[in-house]
């Protein structure tokens, strides 16, 4: 695997390192030794699977708050999406930055969400379906979300002819200051 780090620390896109042969191709997309080594959370306890019927479909942006916080790792394994990662670690030197990378099918990149991070996506194309590893297990209680398009961030969503948001994804309270307090 090759890890990138962003310019959100603690954010990775994953490529695989592929080995091509008259086959096809073989690659290793998770490993705990190189998760490691990179300083990455190699805790899994759940694997989700989105599908997203529409283009322009939106979901985020979402995380937990301690002690439910979460480390995520995304890969698109049909069609194509705008992931975004949101800083919101108050002691981070990316603090209310955000950065965004697009996901397909194709090009077979993940991006690594460290743990007191937002994140959202936006679906590029009809049918898209994103497969992805949680550290931590789904909890209600420490459920937190920012607006997709809160103008404390700023994040430049791509162009959609129609955008299909969750009543709940599109009625976050303007940023505070402390979702994680």
């Amino acid at each position: 695997m090759i890890f990138r780090e962003t310019e959100i620390p603690g954010a990775f896109t994953v490529d695989l390192e592929r080995r091509d042969d008259e086959r096809g191709f073989f690659a290793r997309a998770w490993c705990v030794a190189e998760f490691a080594a990179q300083g990455l959370s190699t805790r899994l306890v759940q694997a989700n699977i989105s599908f997203n019927a529409s283009a322009g479909t939106l979901r985020g942006m979402h995380f937990q708050r301690a002690p439910h916080e979460e480390a995520k790792l995304v890969r698109c394994t049909r069609g194509a999406l705008f992931d975004a990662i949101l800083d919101l670690r108050p002691d981070s030197p990316a603090y209310k930055r955000w950065i965004g990378v697009e996901l397909t099918a194709e090009n077979r990149r993940a991006l690594y969400v460290p743990e007191g991070c937002a994140h959202g996506l936006q679906t590029l194309v009809d049918a898209t379906e994103i497969f992805y590893l949680v550290s931590e297990a789904y909890a209600p209680e420490s459920e937190g979300g920012v607006r997709w398009d809160d103008p404390a961030f700023g994040i430049e969503w791509p162009p959609a002819e129609q955008r299909i948001i969750s009543p709940k994804d599109a009625s976050w309270a303007d940023f505070d200051g402390s979702p994680y307090a």
